[in-house]
């Protein structure tokens, strides 16, 4: 067990290491394929287990309500957040394919799907990338270090060099805040 600062410390460690990684490239693309699905009228689907369900809601919360700024609403769905639909088809069909029925729902050629996983090995994370991208979607991850089973399912990898589930989601939080922030300034911007 470790001390507050030992651990605010490997905190620092890993978001300094995404500092020297540079993921400025892949967050402008980021960025730039949801404000183009957004303002198209297409979705942004999120989706994630435990932590990442939080997480995928809390990014949800920003963009349909505000991040910084009143603006309007933003077509964004956070998966996790239908209970009826998770326990309905998770009971009838199995836990691994209630993301990508809901992909298949609301998703659309132009939409994007955001994928959250720490360890990018996910079975229903993975599912629904296999069925957004038959669908023609764009598929962003935030992952750990390695970028797992997702990675070759990705087409915009945003990736925390780390192999701790905690540390990650706290890098993953600053990825999506940015990712918030920057849409809802473009959005908001024309």
């Amino acid at each position: 067990m470790s001390d507050l600062n030992d651990y605010l410390v490997r905190s620092a460690a890993a978001i300094s290491a995404m500092v020297e990684r540079d993921l400025t490239a892949e967050m402008e693309r980021a960025v730039s394929t949801v404000v183009t699905a957004l303002s198209q009228g297409k979705a942004l689907l999120i989706c994630g287990n435990g932590g990442s369900a939080s997480d995928a809601i809390h990014i949800a919360g920003e963009l349909v309500g505000r991040f910084l700024k009143e603006r309007k609403a933003y077509n964004v769905i956070a998966l996790p957040a239908n209970a009826a639909v998770l326990t309905a088809w998770g009971n009838d069909y199995g836990f691994d394919t209630v993301f990508s029925r809901q992909v298949e729902a609301h998703g659309s050629e132009g939409a994007v799907l955001l994928a959250i996983s720490t360890s990018g090995n996910s079975p229903s994370i993975l599912a629904a990338a296999e069925q957004a991208r038959a669908m023609g979607m764009t598929v962003i991850s935030l992952t750990g270090e390695t970028g797992g089973k997702l990675k070759p399912l990705t087409d915009i990898l945003l990736n925390v060099p780390s192999t701790s589930t905690p540390i990650i989601q706290q890098g993953h939080l600053c990825l999506y805040h940015h990712l918030c922030e920057a849409v809802e300034a473009r959005l908001s911007n024309g």
